[in-house]
């Protein structure tokens, strides 16, 4: 497989779009088997003296930065472009065609081995849940926005299937859609790369819109905005529903009266032993259990697999019970609805820390949720938690500047007996460079 790749690259003039994290992953992969095809760097930055040990004998590298970073990218045979770079503010016309990605890559030579995860939130859970379920029986890897890029694999390795958790940003140019696809929900969110929420819609369904009459696309039917899509789409893949709601009647697995029924059949009930809370982390798990009878794993492994299975870092993750209090970190819950599930989840919250980066996220439906819950305090966080706290009415709202700040008032105010978490409904760029270290920096506080 491999090899394939690598043959489609040779004799090829390629630019590699974005040098972080997976374009160092790009660059290290087609030098370790191309030593001369030509390669030039595109990137906003230069990179060049930062990165030079990577490039000591490379004969055949050329570079490109600064604020005109982006033009005469038709000139190339090949773009291979890093998920965050963004190009909604250029014409692609003349070069659309010719961007690629390492996911791309991957599924033009293994597209039949691919399960795709995709979705506004959910992504993780639902793809590591997915792997662990297939490796009962299959050899399996995990990878994607997950944080493993595709070309650090082993990619000589026998695999049955790769399990790829898959952005916006990653689907956005993909011609070519997995065997398996999956679309967990949608709502507004990445609005400063996306420009508006139909267009960000419009690229997650890229998941489903490339596929043929042999492929499966499981989506959940609950989720409006998606369902609503899928109906209005021509898709030919063969289509799964999957309904927490018991709304759907059609839905292949779906809960009614506390009973979740596979194909008509009682597969377990909503008090199923399991770590992940919610009713949105019930979807998660029913997404996977239609993914594992699809690729014929056991009932028992199934089920087993989902008791024993641990929430992610970062997402409700409970940090401990301190002096009476019992404290979760929830920073990955980026969009107000992740924020809402985590409420509805863990229904002894006294003190809910939120707010971060305005991403131009419509927050009117979140401040009535709010109003309405049963969360007595809340302690807010600029920018967002400032615009949402001022329009919260009778209730405790407490303005703090930083997580230090917030975590001191958290202490003080929370009651013996409740729950504190912090979920800030936003991106963590305020003050952070991602979720992780916000998530930390508050763990480390809160056990200190």
């Amino acid at each position: 497989m491999k090899e394939k790749i690598i043959e489609y690259l040779k004799s090829k003039k390629i630019a590699i779009l974005g040098f972080g994290r997976e374009g160092k992953s790009t660059y290290k992969f087609i030098r370790t088997y191309l030593k001369d095809e030509e390669i030039t760097i595109i990137d906003q930055v230069d990179i060049k003296d930062s990165n030079k040990e990577m490039f000591v004998d490379d004969h055949n590298i050329y570079f490109i930065s600064g604020e005109n970073y982006l033009d005469n990218l038709d000139k190339y045979d090949i773009i291979i472009k890093s998920p965050g770079i963004s190009l909604n503010k250029i014409d692609t016309t003349s070069f659309y065609k010719k961007i690629s990605s390492q996911m791309e890559l991957l599924l033009s030579v293994a597209k039949d081995k691919v399960i795709g995860v995709t979705g506004t939130k959910g992504k993780s859970t639902t793809s590591s849940l997915i792997y662990e379920i297939l490796k009962k029986k299959y050899k399996v890897l995990l990878a994607g926005n997950i944080g493993k890029p595709i070309f650090d694999l082993d990619l000589d390795e026998e695999v049955d299937y790769y399990v790829l958790e898959m952005s916006s940003h990653q689907l956005e140019y993909l011609d070519i859609s997995p065997k398996i696809g999956i679309i967990l929900n949608l709502f507004q969110d990445h609005l400063d790369h996306a420009l508006t929420v139909e267009h960000y819609h419009e690229i997650k369904m890229h998941m489903f819109t490339n596929q043929g009459k042999d492929d499966y696309s499981i989506y959940c039917s609950s989720n409006d905005n998606l369902n609503k899509l899928v109906k209005k789409s021509k898709l030919k893949g063969h289509l799964l529903s999957v309904d927490g709601t018991g709304k759907d009647s059609k839905a292949v697995i779906k809960l009614v009266n506390d009973k979740v029924y596979y194909q008509d059949e009682i597969v377990f009930d909503k008090d199923l032993k399991r770590n992940i809370l919610g009713r949105h982390n019930l979807e998660n798990i029913m997404v996977a259990f239609v993914v594992g009878k699809l690729l014929k794993i056991d009932k028992q492994d199934i089920l087993e697999t989902i008791s024993n299975f641990k929430a992610l870092p970062y997402r409700m993750e409970f940090i401990g019970n301190i002096e009476g209090v019992k404290y979760y970190v929830d920073t990955l819950a980026t969009i107000p609805e992740a924020t809402e599930e985590a409420i509805k989840a863990i229904e002894d919250i006294d003190t809910l820390v939120f707010g971060g980066m305005d991403r131009g996220i419509n927050y009117t439906e979140f401040v009535t949720f709010l109003q309405n819950s049963k969360v007595r305090n809340f302690i807010c966080m600029p920018k967002t938690g400032y615009d949402i706290g001022n329009k919260l009415q009778d209730k405790q709202v407490y303005f703090t500047e930083t997580i230090e700040e917030a975590v001191k008032v958290a202490k003080e105010v929370t009651k013996q007996g409740s729950s504190c978490i912090l979920s800030p409904a936003a991106a963590s760029y305020e003050y952070f460079k991602n979720y992780q270290e916000k998530g930390d920096r508050f763990k480390e506080l809160i056990l200190k």
